[in-house]
């Protein structure tokens, strides 16, 4: 993926360092919390996945950014700079065809743990959106947990990233715009609506509307990478191919066949490993935010 030397974005704020905390807001990866959890800990997976959801208040300290960052940090911070900055290039005129002005969310970086608007946020849980605050929240030594840990692809071409154990660049990028398409669910009253509906409604139907905003999300992702593509020609050959591996491998059933053996579809709340890449694709292949309606 060809991503140097494009606008790099004012609205990244950078707290790497410090702090110890918990929970909130909306991720990418809701079920990987689980698997993480039982890897590592040998927590129940449904348990840990079910704590993941709640917002709490306990004392996280906020990070600091580093004093001197080193090149490899530099380098990260740069990347994510520039795939934020294509999103803002991306929504922008697409919302204002529709009469409404876009307002970027902001993008923290963190290490370990840090205090978000929706609570204390927890590196474990991956990267995550907030409506309180509106802004995305991400740990980037998640990056090399999706290659590590995870087992999604790594680079498929020459990468401008020096890192050799993360996932591939696009993968990384894919994760960013699928949070951000959660904060133009926020921005279009989506995502309120959404949180109407699940409080009168059953646990099991509460879960498929979750569902279908993830998977809105990730069909949102694709409208920003044809969108990306049309004006930087950035992609390259095996770029999409490392985000299909990584929409794969963060289905609620593949994650819960790995965690525990076998699925439960009624508690899926992100999608099947199938429904993500083609809604993925869908948006990918059209650009059009019209045909992400992941509802009808």
């Amino acid at each position: 993926m060809r991503w140097k030397g494009r606008r790099v974005s004012d609205n990244v704020e950078d707290r790497r360092g410090g702090g110890g905390a918990k929970a909130g807001g909306i991720s990418i990866i809701g079920l990987i919390v689980a698997f993480v959890a039982w890897k590592f800990f040998g927590v129940d997976p449904q348990q840990a996945y079910q704590a993941t959801k709640q917002v709490t208040s306990s004392g996280a300290t906020q990070g600091a950014a580093p004093a001197n960052l080193t090149a490899e940090q530099k380098e990260v911070s740069d990347f994510v700079g520039t795939i934020l900055a294509d999103t803002e290039d991306t929504w922008t005129p697409i919302l204002k065809a529709k009469g409404v002005q876009y307002v970027s969310p902001k993008l923290v970086m963190f290490s370990g743990a840090i205090q978000s608007g929706c609570g204390a946020a927890q590196s474990a849980m991956g990267p995550f959106y907030c409506p309180a605050d509106q802004k995305v929240y991400i740990d980037t030594q998640f990056f090399k947990d999706m290659r590590q840990q995870m087992g999604i692809s790594g680079e498929q071409n020459q990468t401008e990233l020096s890192a050799r154990d993360e996932a591939g660049d696009f993968a990384q990028a894919y994760v960013i715009a699928h949070e951000v398409g959660h904060h133009i669910q926020n921005i279009l009253g989506i995502s309120g609506q959404v949180q109407q509906q699940r409080q009168r409604v059953s646990e099991a139907q509460g879960n498929q509307l979750s569902v279908h905003l993830e998977l809105q999300a990730d069909c949102l992702a694709g409208v920003w990478a044809n969108s990306t593509h049309q004006r930087t020609q950035f992609l390259e050959q095996g770029d999409i191919e490392e985000a299909m591996d990584a929409a794969e491998k963060i289905g609620d059933d593949f994650l819960q066949k790995k965690a525990r053996g076998y699925a439960v579809p009624d508690s899926f709340t992100h999608g099947t490993s199938q429904q993500r890449m083609q809604w993925f694709n869908t948006g990918l292949k059209s650009g059009d935010i019209d045909r992400c309606d992941t509802f009808n």
